[in-house]
């Protein structure tokens, strides 16, 4: 680290850059399972397209400091050694249908909240509880002994350069092949498209992006030590993995439940992931009430309740046991070129598709 940077540098930085966040998503209305719907109910590629263009400049970005050697990837908790592909499958999957019962992703849920929906404070507390319980609950039980097992070791590591590397790629020529190429690519299917050049979509995709690399920047670079003075060991400033950490949206809630609930406790602090949390609801209520949009929203029905409440636990025990959500894989561990990012995220849009396709299938029935 160039300068010296205090644990509260850091947890501000990132409450501001989430702050940011939450305000483009409420302006933008960014939202992942909303852009599914748009495409199998509408043909309408907007939404996903300002999704796959905060991924393109999320993996150009994030493989620009790598490269430069402000970051290091590796030590994100994305390029394990372990592809542990089963809980990747079904955490994603359980997430993909969660997040549609539910209305939305953890993030889109937190951004609802600052805009005065009741229903998502509900999930917000569910998705929270389930989580926490899969980390280190019964659900985490259950995960660590049936599901993780079930993996494929890669020394070398998961990510697409090291696995290129081993076909005879040098790492560095394969990570810049790897970055332009998807990178590259997915930017240039969003952008050629001239009808998809609005002030909303623009935003949402590249602001939501650039947000993401800022907070690798900050947790990676400015909030590294290579010696901590307490344990003379590597360490990144107020993390809760220990290691280098950008936005994500499940565990995350689940330390906010746990730092609310035990605040007594000195040993509970804030860290990267609780104030990414608060800054997110914090910016889109900023945005809510500047623009006049906030508005109090409550449940319809039973039904509307009981499919939000399986919603979040589905999203709170899917979003651990994938390592992430929407933004949390489908952007964060996407932009490292993790092999078990695109496992989830595919999973996840598969759970989505399944899940809206039920959804439309019962209304037309009734």
């Amino acid at each position: 680290m160039d300068v010296d940077v205090s644990p509260n540098t850091v947890l501000w930085l990132t409450f501001a850059i989430s702050f940011i966040f939450g305000a483009i998503g409420q302006k933008t209305h960014f939202c992942t399972m909303g852009a599914v719907s748009d495409i199998l109910n509408m043909g309408d590629w907007s939404r996903m397209r300002m999704w796959l263009l905060a991924i393109a400049v999320a993996i150009l970005g994030a493989g620009a400091l790598h490269a430069s050697g402000l970051i290091d990837l590796d030590k994100s908790i994305y390029r394990s050694t372990s592809l542990t592909w089963l809980s990747y499958l079904v955490g994603g999957f359980c997430f993909g249908v969660g997040m549609v019962l539910a209305s939305g992703c953890g993030s889109k849920t937190l951004i609802r909240i600052g805009s005065g929906n009741l229903k998502s404070l509900v999930v917000f507390l569910v998705l929270g509880l389930f989580a926490y319980m899969t980390m280190r609950g019964v659900f985490g039980v259950f995960r660590v002994t049936y599901l993780d097992p079930v993996a494929v070791n890669l020394p070398q590591g998961q990510d697409i350069p090291s696995l290129l590397a081993g076909f005879g790629i040098a790492e560095t020529t394969g990570a810049t092949l790897a970055v332009l190429a998807i990178g590259g690519g997915l930017l240039a299917f969003c952008l050629l498209r001239r009808d998809f050049w609005t002030l909303d979509n623009l935003l949402g995709g590249l602001g939501t992006g650039l947000l993401v690399v800022l907070v690798w920047y900050v947790s990676g670079h400015l909030g590294y030590l290579p010696e901590h003075p307490d344990t003379l060991e590597e360490a990144f400033l107020a993390t809760n993995s220990g290691r280098m950490e950008s936005l994500t949206f499940v565990a995350s809630v689940g330390y906010t439940l746990e730092l609310f609930m035990l605040w007594s406790d000195t040993s509970r602090v804030l860290t990267v992931a609780i104030v990414s949390v608060l800054g997110v609801i914090a910016g889109s209520a900023a945005w809510s009430l500047a623009t006049r949009n906030f508005r109090w929203e409550g449940f319809a029905s039973v039904e509307d309740t009981a499919s939000h409440l399986i919603g979040a636990a589905l999203m709170g025990f899917g979003g651990v046991t994938a390592f992430g959500c929407t933004v949390g894989q489908g952007i964060t561990g996407v932009s490292t070129l993790a092999l078990g990012s695109f496992i989830a995220l595919a999973a996840i849009i598969a759970g989505s598709v399944i899940a809206l396709k039920v959804q439309y299938w019962r209304l037309m029935r009734d």
